[in-house]
């Protein structure tokens, strides 16, 4: 069993980069790090210290600039970062490859079980291993028959964002900008709209963390599926280009969908600010109005672990029960606590997921 120096609940979170920075730190050769120790935000030590259960472990095929070239710009009091062209599937596969071999490595090493399911999920929590979502944050990869995505599949893929903040063969993405709504390009391609229909089929999410505002109207007026953003905030709180509008998230509401608040500092200040001297009471404060417009059953936690700065008083994964203990604190009892923490991505997944794995792939071979 998982020992942890934490109050119940686990937490299962909307997003993490660990992956790219296993990729950066090696390889294969960086895999048994995770289990002893390693830098950034997320190791087995402290995941179990943080109560982390597990999450979506995002494949991202980085830009050509550095995430502390990013963050440099974006510490200015406006500012609008151009967006990294294009990246064709033919470059993009290898580094999807790659990361999806070490997501399979680490499940191999029994830190962690690739979840195709809910029950997969609680089968993970009770046996203390980390539940680990296949995602891909920007589907430059994905070819337009769809082969790619039908191996992914089979691998454990069960999550997508079709678009990072680049532009893809299926839509834009919104550029790091501030103060800017999400109003900062056009929406779905046609392939874009066969992209959703196939995740619909096949029952992977379809994430909207990084669309602009009229590739999530697409996707809004498209999708049978609920809305979900794995790692957003509140618009109206801190108007960047990556966060949702109010309009949005009553869509999400009315899909009966789903927000994981993202930790990321910048889009949790209203200067917009890329700083780490980021309080609690931000946090949730924006959880506040999250939760005023979405209700209790359709927010979580989406951190961007590994992939951005978080604020200083959680700091990595080990600091996870810091901000359950200021939930508490604000008056959230500890029904809510658990939702927040994981029982509302359970709920979203169950409701996305809903059907026998498999379903989709054999279709398509029929």
């Amino acid at each position: 069993m998982m020992a942890v120096s934490h109050r119940a609940p686990l937490v299962f979170d909307g997003h993490n980069d660990v992956l790219l920075k296993l990729h950066r730190e090696g390889g294969r050769a960086a895999v048994g790090s995770f289990a002893s120790g390693r830098g950034g935000h997320i190791d087995l030590p402290r995941a179990r210290k943080g109560g982390f259960g597990g999450g979506f472990f995002a494949i991202f095929v980085p830009p050509a600039d550095t995430q502390s070239d990013r963050h440099t710009e974006m510490n200015k009091p406006e500012y609008d970062l151009p967006l990294p062209p294009a990246i064709a599937a033919d470059e993009a596969i290898g580094t999807v490859m790659a990361q999806a071999s070490l997501l399979l490595q680490l499940e191999a090493s029994g830190s962690v079980r690739i979840c195709r399911s809910v029950d997969d999920i609680r089968r993970s929590f009770a046996d203390g291993r980390i539940a680990a979502i296949m995602h891909i944050e920007g589907a430059e990869a994905i070819d337009a028959n769809f082969h790619a995505l039908d191996v992914l599949y089979a691998a454990g893929l069960r999550s997508l964002g079709p678009v990072w903040s680049r532009p893809t063969i299926w839509g834009e993405g919104v550029p790091f900008r501030f103060p800017s709504t999400g109003d900062t390009g056009g929406g779905l391609t046609a392939a874009g709209k066969q992209l959703v229909r196939r995740c619909n089929e096949k029952g992977i999410l379809v994430d909207l963390a990084h669309m602009t505002e009229a590739g999530f109207w697409d996707v809004a007026e498209l999708s049978a599926a609920p809305l979900v953003a794995t790692h957003s905030n509140a618009h109206a709180l801190s108007p960047h280009s990556r966060n949702l509008t109010d309009a949005q998230l009553e869509a999400i509401a009315a899909s009966d969908g789903m927000v994981g608040l993202n930790f990321a500092c910048a889009f949790l200040r209203p200067d917009g600010q890329m700083r780490a001297d980021v309080s609690l009471d931000i946090m949730l404060d924006h959880l506040d109005h999250l939760m005023k417009i979405l209700g209790e059953d359709r927010v979580g936690l989406g951190s961007d672990f590994d992939g951005a700065l978080v604020p200083d008083p959680i700091g990595d994964v080990a600091g996870l029960p810091a901000l359950l203990d200021a939930m508490r604190r604000h008056g959230f009892g500890e029904d809510l606590v658990a939702k927040l923490a994981h029982g509302n991505w359970l709920r979203v997944l169950e409701k996305t997921w809903g059907i026998e794995e498999g379903r989709g792939f054999e279709e398509d071979l029929g």
